[in-house]
């Protein structure tokens, strides 16, 4: 079977800086590979480069055997750290807009059975990530934890073929932390997830991961530190991913709390 995502030869360089130099990486879909490396190893330029938002210096990013475009879209969906969510917005709106900002570009925002429809598949949505009695919250109201599935929710709505986690859950409480490992590894079954995770946790990295990169250099100049870059120096298979089912459609919410339709 061929990978989903492949790296071929990649380098990044920022002028005479190496950040990442020779990388090849095959990930097949369904995966959980979790990368780690020391600060400074390239792990987030990695992440960048399989979002879109930059194009290697060198070498060629595939994803479905095509050439990646440097520009991000919805076959890629990220959770950072940092809750990427709306303040303005409600829990319902800002899963919501996921779906209304590309179908209405210009008013990011639908109307009648299309309206419907995108908040009852936001509903479903937030319920599958445990926020199913939040529709009305705004982020303010919420706790860490809760904002961080509501990322997760956001990131999921459009159905990625690639779920990228950016240090997700560096900035939770040990207990809330464990409670989004069981989340985030019973949404990887359920939705045929292929999921590519950056941590500096190793023992997150090994339980969650069905693989484990290791990025870190091999060659070191004490003189000019910035001529040599990253590469993979460990790929360690842990377990065979689950067998990827396409994932059936969200079953829209038939009364998705109607005051959240403001």
């Amino acid at each position: 079977m061929s990978a989903l995502l492949s790296l071929r030869n990649v380098w990044v360089e920022y002028g005479e800086k190496v950040v990442l130099e020779k990388v090849n990486l095959e990930v097949s879909e369904g995966a959980f590979l979790s990368i780690i490396g020391p600060s400074g190893a390239g792990k987030s330029s990695l992440l960048r480069l399989i979002l879109g938002q930059e194009a290697p210096t060198r070498g060629q990013v595939l994803l479905g055997g095509e050439p990646l475009e440097p520009q991000c879209g919805p076959d890629r969906g990220v959770v950072f750290q940092r809750y990427s969510v709306f303040p303005h917005m409600s829990v319902l709106g800002n899963v919501m807009f996921g779906l209304e900002c590309p179908a209405a570009p210009i008013a990011a925002r639908l109307f009648g059975s299309a309206r419907r429809k995108a908040m009852g598949e936001a509903a479903a949505m937030l319920h599958a990530v445990g926020l199913g009695d939040s529709l009305n919250l705004y982020p303010a109201q919420m706790s860490g934890g809760m904002q961080q599935r509501l990322a997760i929710a956001q990131a999921l709505i459009k159905r990625p073929r690639i779920l990228l986690l950016d240090e997700p859950f560096g900035a939770l409480d040990p207990g809330i932390r464990a409670d989004m490992h069981g989340l985030i590894t019973q949404l990887w079954r359920d939705y045929g997830l292929t999921i590519v995770m950056v941590t500096h946790d190793i023992k997150e990295a090994f339980t969650l991961g069905t693989r484990v990169l290791a990025l870190d250099k091999r060659r070191h100049d004490p003189h000019a530190p910035h001529r040599y870059g990253a590469t993979a120096v460990y790929d360690l298979p842990l377990r065979t991913a689950p067998a990827v089912v396409p994932p059936a459609p969200p079953q829209p919410d038939p009364n998705p709390l109607s005051a959240a339709a403001s």
